[in-house]
């Protein structure tokens, strides 16, 4: 199976959204057609698309204009209208609001993450990972981006072509990843869509800055966001638009699928997710038990036990590595990546499609902070 192609950028937030969109021109263009498609379905026009994006630029704009500039570039570099580069960016808040449609309500993304720390690493080092269950024609549409930032640490993510961040790491020793979530505060108000504070979060030096980030900035939903520092430190955020809540690893571990956990959470808010991700309940659990058996046996965690937790196939095909299937709503579904990162290597291994590929490519960090400092 094709591996998702390595996208190096540098230079200013022009030049970069420029280089971005000349080299994955034809991934930009598939994920724009996709998206689209999904909410003509619904009867929703092109005008109608592009006023929904229009609509959360000033939101981007007091969060970082930078990013309403690079979003220009990559629309300029892949020969696209500018607002379906939002689009991509804000599609989870974006497709909401075409839910009129019913269309993001039907395809929840799914997703199950984990960390585990260094006190129960094989080799004392962090890992963080995460299966991304989402639709299976974005298999076709991810890239990872490599970004050489010269005004802080840079960028290993992976991402749908168009979007400046979904998971990945930092020359920091900064990783997130993100699950989604569902509450009855939902779509009350615009918030800064999810993708961008994640970048935000992939930008910070800091882990503490990178926690402001994914707990404070608001949001139009619910979401869930693991955030972990190479050094020792990880904590998941469950995320209503308003408020989050934190949850911290228990036996050395963090797993998080897409129902909320915190009792706390669960005391204020209604959880609404369910209905359309009910194996949320168990892949969480089964993911911790096969990591605790392994734990038990060996004394420590590697990177294989992690992939081997996340290639879990009960339930097939409502499974922890989900191959494609039709959804609740009749969609076709899938666990589209796994991604396993070593903040402390800056190593990003991705397997595509891995209910049917196990096959994972690397990709390295130092390979861009060697070519800086050259």
């Amino acid at each position: 199976m094709e591996p998702f192609p390595l996208i190096d950028l540098q230079g200013s937030a022009a030049e970069r959204g420029r280089q971005y969109g000349q080299q994955a021109k034809a991934r930009i263009h598939r994920s724009i057609e996709h998206y689209t498609a999904q909410l003509a379905s619904g009867g929703h026009g092109v005008g109608a698309i592009h006023g929904w994006a229009r609509d959360f630029v000033p939101r981007i704009e007091a969060f970082d204009p930078d990013y309403v500039v690079e979003m220009r570039g990559i629309a300029e570099g892949a020969g696209v209208p500018f607002e379906d580069i939002v689009l991509i960016n804000a599609r989870t808040e974006v497709l909401q609001l075409g839910k009129r449609s019913a269309a993001a309500k039907k395809d929840p993304d799914g997703c199950t993450g984990v960390v585990v720390m260094p006190e129960i690493s094989s080799d004392g080092a962090l890992i963080h990972a995460q299966n991304w269950d989402w639709k299976s024609e974005c298999a076709e549409t991810g890239v990872v981006l490599r970004i050489r930032r010269d005004d802080g640490p840079d960028i290993l993510t992976f991402v749908e072509a168009g979007g400046l961040a979904r998971a990945g790491l930092n020359a920091a020793g900064v990783a997130i990843t993100a699950n989604y979530l569902e509450s009855d505060r939902d779509y009350r108000a615009l918030g800064v869509p999810l993708s961008l504070i994640r970048r935000k979060v992939l930008e910070q030096e800091f882990v503490a800055h990178a926690f402001r980030a994914a707990y404070t900035t608001v949001k139009s939903a619910s979401n869930n966001i693991i955030v972990s520092q190479a050094g020792g430190i990880a904590i998941n955020f469950e995320c209503a638009p308003d408020e989050a809540f934190q949850l911290h690893p228990e036996g050395g571990l963090i797993v998080h699928a897409n129902h909320f956990l915190s009792p706390v959470a669960l005391g204020k808010l209604k959880d609404t997710g369910i209905l359309n991700t009910p194996d949320s309940l168990y892949r969480d659990l089964r993911v911790r038990s096969l990591l605790q058996q392994r734990l038990k046996q060996a004394g420590s965690l590697d990177v294989q036990a992690v992939k081997d937790a996340l290639f879990d196939d009960y339930q097939k095909p409502w499974s922890v590595c989900r191959p494609p299937r039709l959804n609740t709503a009749g969609n076709l579904s899938a666990t589209v990546a796994m991604l396993v990162m070593q903040p402390a290597r800056g190593v990003l291994e991705i397997a595509p499609l891995p209910a049917l590929n196990r096959s994972f490519t690397r990709y390295d960090l130092s390979t861009a902070a060697d070519a800086r400092a050259a």
